[in-house]
């Protein structure tokens, strides 16, 4: 009985220590996206199920369902940048990037994600290729295969790339080639879209 008192009463100590002790070292810092443009406080959009743009989802390759940066080293050969971690999946951060760039550059309602109580007409979807760094040609590489529907029952495709130069495989270099190479996507998608 007394055994099972001190138990219950180290109990949650034991537990808040493994809280503490999970996960390993913090990174020093991490990756993320950021538009080159974003839409001002205060500003919204109206519109109808037809003008409304919902993006869904985005695919992705296993090695790029990660927070860590890919590095392309040979044709068949993938390793990531050592202390490069993004802050979160780079399909989110992706996606969140392209939602503000069109937000920005139209009038139109985008919808950042699946909402079951939104309806829209029109759905951009898409697998994100490559989102890395490619030592054998020292670049960012973004490149984006969009799906969108058309007209009647047409479904559209396009896709997108972008590649930005890189002075050195570090992070400080090749996250910011990121987030440039993203931006030119976004801005194409965009574009694209309408």
């Amino acid at each position: 009985m007394t055994r099972t008192i001190k138990f219950a009463a180290l109990a949650p100590a034991l537990l808040l220590g493994g809280c503490l002790s999970l996960g390993g070292e913090a990174p020093d810092s991490l990756l993320t996206l950021t538009p080159a443009t974003t839409a001002p406080a205060g500003t919204g959009a109206s519109g109808s199920q037809n003008s409304a743009l919902v993006l869904s989802e985005f695919e992705v390759p296993k090695a790029l369902d990660v927070t860590r940066v890919p590095v392309q080293v040979t044709d068949t050969e993938i390793a990531y940048l050592q202390d490069a971690v993004w802050v979160e999946r780079p399909a989110r951060l992706f996606r969140r990037l392209l939602a503000e760039t069109i937000r920005t550059r139209s009038n139109r309602v985008v919808i950042d994600g699946d909402d079951p109580g939104v309806s829209a007409n029109d759905r951009l979807q898409g697998s994100l290729r490559s989102f890395g760094y490619d030592a054998r040609t020292r670049e960012a590489v973004v490149t984006f295969d969009a799906v969108r529907n058309g007209a009647g029952s047409a479904v559209v495709t396009r896709r997108f790339e972008a590649r930005v130069p890189v002075a050195a495989p570090e992070t400080a270099f090749v996250g910011p080639a990121l987030n440039e190479a993203a931006n030119k996507v976004a801005a194409d998608v965009a574009s694209w879209i309408g």
